[in-house]
């Protein structure tokens, strides 16, 4: 199920809030966790039943690890929890990889391809997988204790609002909001303005951005292309002048970036209606002025995670060398590559990420100080436009190709009555991604996320909230839904 669906908007949302509002508070976990598995199974119904029994599996496996006094126990114990969860990770999410990658060795070799039948990927898979992580290594080293009820940790997991895209949330942060929880009234409407908003960034921008983007790449995910289609947008790729080909890279990084701090405002948006607070995921990443700086900016959840969970773990920067140092960064963004997508692509991507952290840390940093902050946003912001080519085009050659177009200078005059929608959006788009660069914008976005309203501004911010809730809707059933980008990572 999607947020930015009739289904959803219409009928899910509705249905549960009045129940779960009716409900006494001492049954709401119970409600909430009914719905979060009723809204996994309308989605993904074929993987509902391997999400509930991995979800208990881990529930008593870090109980028993909890409680275990000997050593070599407790740790076997987190291993068994680890693996399933990484396991699971591995086996759906990087089957057909590691199968393509054999097969076409043996195919270099001359030996006969091996025989799999594809693996379908559960939605959401990678973030329900991560908190799984967190609970138990956070639990081995003594952050929090282990949830008393099943119920609970299965609410944790499961929960609707984040279960398909984050924010990943560390159960030490929410476990208070778990067990108690208070929804005000200023909270739910606060919460609805949030949702809204989150809804306005996907429907009115990413999707219309979208559209044009999808044109010219095709869709997000190669694996369904026949041979014929992926030579189809070779040749469109290979026939673009450099104008068409710039405006669509800069129309697909604003469009990433609306569909996922759309989706996290959602989420957030969700929560704080029912009392939780979810933590940001963004923080108007395209106003970094370094590619350090963007991601701790973009996917914050994730970035936190990848620190705590995978960099700490190597040593992070106390380590004897500085080539070890910066190895361990490189290869944490490595890795990060690699959890956007089976593919080499992504691998791509993420190698290119972590050679500009080094660089940062070695020389580039102190370049973009001395160009200024104005030039050092827009420097930092071409590098990621660039490589955002690596992200959105899921096979390296048709990724280059495209670059050499970028390249090319084969400009062509610029006509802005050949798309008014799309270019209006994208001014849209880019004056509200640099929006913070200005003190008045920053001034204004703090108003508008983290001050509590009085009364006369809740009535002026329910009334926008529901003409756009309702326009969104109109250009939803104008244009039909589209995922949000991240649901397949």
């Amino acid at each position: 199920m999607v947020f930015s669906s009739n289904v959803f908007l219409l009928y899910f949302l509705p249905v549960f809030l009045l129940v779960y509002f009716l409900m006494p508070k001492s049954t709401r976990n119970y409600v909430l966790l009914f719905a979060s598995i009723l809204f996994y199974a309308y989605g993904a119904p074929e993987f509902v039943i391997q999400l509930i029994v991995s979800t208990i599996a881990n529930f008593f496996l870090v109980k028993w690890m909890y409680k275990a006094e000997k050593p070599l126990l407790k740790k076997t114990l987190c291993g068994i929890s680890i693996a399933i969860s990484i396991g699971l990770l591995f086996f759906f999410k990087y089957g057909n990889f590691t199968m393509e990658n054999i097969n076409a060795i043996l195919g270099w070799t001359h030996h006969e391809p091996l025989k799999w039948t594809r693996i379908l990927l559960p939605i959401g898979i990678s973030f329900f997988s991560f908190q799984s992580v967190t609970y138990t290594l956070d639990t081995y080293r003594n952050v929090n204790k282990p949830m008393e009820r099943l119920s609970d940790y299965m609410l944790y997991i499961t929960m609707f609002p984040q279960l398909i895209a984050g924010p990943i949330i560390r159960y030490c942060d929410i476990a208070d909001q778990i067990r108690n929880r208070e929804s005000l009234y200023t909270d739910r409407l606060h919460g609805f303005y949030r949702f809204v908003l989150g809804l306005c960034k996907k429907i009115l921008i990413a999707d219309v951005i979208g559209f044009q983007v999808d044109q010219v790449f095709g869709p997000s995910n190669y694996d369904v292309l026949t041979s014929a289609q992926l030579a189809d947008i070779a040749s469109k790729i290979a026939a673009l002048d450099s104008t068409t080909a710039w405006i669509t890279i800069f129309a697909f990084t604003f469009q990433i970036y609306f569909d996922f701090a759309g989706y996290s405002d959602m989420a957030i948006g969700l929560g704080r209606m029912m009392g939780f607070k979810f933590p940001e995921n963004f923080d108007n990443p395209y106003v970094a002025t370094t590619i350090s700086e963007f991601w701790r900016r973009w996917h914050q959840t994730f970035s936190v995670f990848i620190k705590n969970y995978l960099y700490f773990p190597l040593g992070g920067s106390r380590v004897k060398t500085e080539g070890r140092k910066y190895f361990n960064l490189w290869f944490c963004f490595l890795m990060s590559g690699l959890w956007h997508g089976a593919a080499w692509n992504f691998v791509v991507y993420g190698a290119l990420q972590g050679m500009f952290i080094c660089a940062d840390k070695l020389f580039l940093k102190k370049f973009n100080q001395r160009l200024g902050t104005i030039p050092s946003v827009f420097f930092t912001f071409l590098i990621i436009v660039l490589t955002r080519c690596f992200f959105r085009i899921e096979r390296i050659d048709l990724s280059w190709l495209f670059i050499k177009r970028l390249f090319a200078f084969e400009f062509t005059p610029f006509h802005f009555g050949d798309n008014p929608h799309l270019y209006v959006t994208m001014l849209v788009a880019a004056f509200f991604s640099f929006f913070t660069l200005s003190k008045v914008g920053l001034k204004v976005q703090n108003a508008v996320y983290f001050t509590e309203y009085n009364k006369k501004q809740h009535i002026i911010a329910f009334c926008i909230s529901i003409f756009a809730f309702v326009f969104c809707l109109g250009a939803l059933n104008a244009t039909g839904f589209s995922p949000f980008i991240y649901f397949r990572f």
